[in-house]
């Protein structure tokens, strides 16, 4: 019996040490794979960190912010963002690197270094920064007034005598920028165009221009300038920097050049270069209008709110507008005023604080005057949307324009197709519409509630 015992026990001593070579074969094979795998993950940060950054001569393990990512350098150019740098604005990974080096660096070059790097804070998120460097503008927003470095005086004097009848019956006044040579130059060849109209009134245009940043790629603009306004003798220039952010600037010191130069103008269009003007139906809707009365027409925007999304173009802090819907304005696009209320406003943006954002900022000085803005079917500063119930029409149509005032965001091609279609002779249409000088009306609750919400307002300028 014993025998026996030791007989069965032997075999069973066997598997159990069968069983545990397996189990030590396979916990070494899974360690094997996992130094393997280090071994592999060792060599892929040496080629990374070491071969690689040799060959394109690159530091490795090099975290550093040489520029601003806020788009504030192009609102601003160089001066706006050396003074968000200054201002503390913006956190920097190495706080000793100065801005020296950003100077001599290629554009190519700068682009990949934002791509690779970005700014961190202490607690691992990054801070959600403003487009616009508030901090300067509200320390520079009281320098309200700027040398005019190239003027036009005798642009309001159509004719040889001193009677009111020798001034311009309706100034064009068009935002532009130095570079902009071909929208100015489309817009003197199409609607801008100089001369008398039906019923003997006369039109002058003027452009209207700020200084170019210092990173402006446009190489000898003043003398550029110079030359552009012997040529045409419309250029208006003044000493502050051309900016989105200073087109309030712009907007008062046309006013005031306006008062100065121009007194007896009976009415103004003022609009962007990238627009389209039926200049005949304005003259039309002007008609029935006296220059000595209050008159402001364009395409009104009602209950806009402040934008305070911080990622927003349009954005702005409560510290610089508290209130909760900013007053009635006319989108940038273009508008018509007469000469009687731009004489009112400019005296009344002398009082007004600077605002960032020009259209509020003309709505702001007309709300002290106690002007109303009237809101015209015929001024498109949002552009044309197909009809939904006619959707094989083209919004390129010209019997979409021919009894339209102003239509936004057109390129150069556009413009010039647009004018040489409209004056084609042959030309068919149908019926004129309703689009008068008496059609002025104000919208319901429910197309203002649709059509001016704050996803919309500010989706053009």
């Amino acid at each position: 019996m014993h025998l026996c015992r030791v007989c069965s026990s032997g075999p069973l001593k066997m598997l159990r040490k069968v069983v545990m070579m397996r189990r030590v074969f396979h916990v070494k094979g899974d360690v094997a794979c996992t130094l393997v795998l280090l071994v592999l993950f060792c060599l892929l940060l040496y080629t990374r960190q070491v071969i690689l950054p040799s060959r394109w001569s690159s530091p490795a393990w090099k975290l550093e912010i040489h520029s601003s990512t806020s788009s504030s350098r192009t609102l601003l150019g160089a001066r706006g963002a050396k003074a968000a740098t200054e201002s503390g604005a913006l956190p920097f990974c190495k706080p000793e690197l100065s801005s020296a080096p950003l100077q001599t660096k290629s554009k190519r070059k700068i682009k990949s270094q934002r791509k690779k790097t970005a700014p961190t804070s202490p607690a691992g998120l990054q801070p959600t920064l403003p487009l616009f460097d508030f901090q300067t503008y509200l320390r520079e927003k009281d320098k309200r007034r700027f040398q005019l470095l190239i003027d036009q005086p005798q642009k309001c004097q159509t004719g040889g005598g001193a009677g009111e009848e020798d001034f311009p019956y309706m100034l064009i006044a068009v935002k532009s920028t130095a570079a902009d040579f071909d929208k100015r130059q489309v817009v003197r060849r199409t609607w801008g165009q100089e001369g008398r109209f039906d019923h003997g009134v006369s039109i002058r245009t003027v452009f209207l221009l700020g200084v170019p940043g210092s990173g402006a790629a446009l190489p000898l603009w003043d003398r550029l300038l110079a030359y552009e306004s012997q040529t045409f003798k419309d250029v208006l220039l003044w000493d502050f920097e051309d900016t989105f952010f200073n087109l309030t600037l712009k907007e008062t010191h046309f006013l005031e050049w306006v008062n100065s130069s121009c007194p007896h103008v009976q009415f103004i269009f003022k609009g962007d270069a990238d627009v389209y003007v039926n200049v005949e139906n304005i003259l039309e809707m002007l008609h029935s209008h006296k220059p000595d009365q209050d008159l402001f027409v364009g395409d009104i925007i009602v209950n806009a709110k402040p934008i305070r999304r911080r990622t927003s173009k349009y954005y702005v802090p409560e510290s610089v507008y508290g209130g909760g819907l900013y007053p009635n304005y006319a989108g940038g696009g273009g508008f018509v005023m007469s000469g009687l209320t731009a004489r009112r406003l400019s005296s009344a943006c002398q009082k007004v604080e600077l605002f960032p954002i020009d259209d509020v900022f003309l709505g702001m000085c007309l709300q002290l005057i106690g002007v109303k803005p009237y809101r015209h079917e015929g001024f498109r500063t949002f552009g044309i949307s197909r009809p939904s119930a006619a959707p094989h029409l083209q919004t390129f149509d010209p019997c979409f324009y021919k009894e339209l005032m102003v239509v936004h965001s057109l390129t150069v091609p556009q413009i010039w197709l647009m004018w040489n279609l409209l004056h084609d002779p042959k030309l068919s249409c149908h019926r004129r519409s309703s689009l008068r000088a008496s059609s002025f009306r104000w919208r319901t609750k429910t197309e203002e509630e649709e059509d001016y919400s704050e996803r919309k307002v500010f989706v053009t300028h």
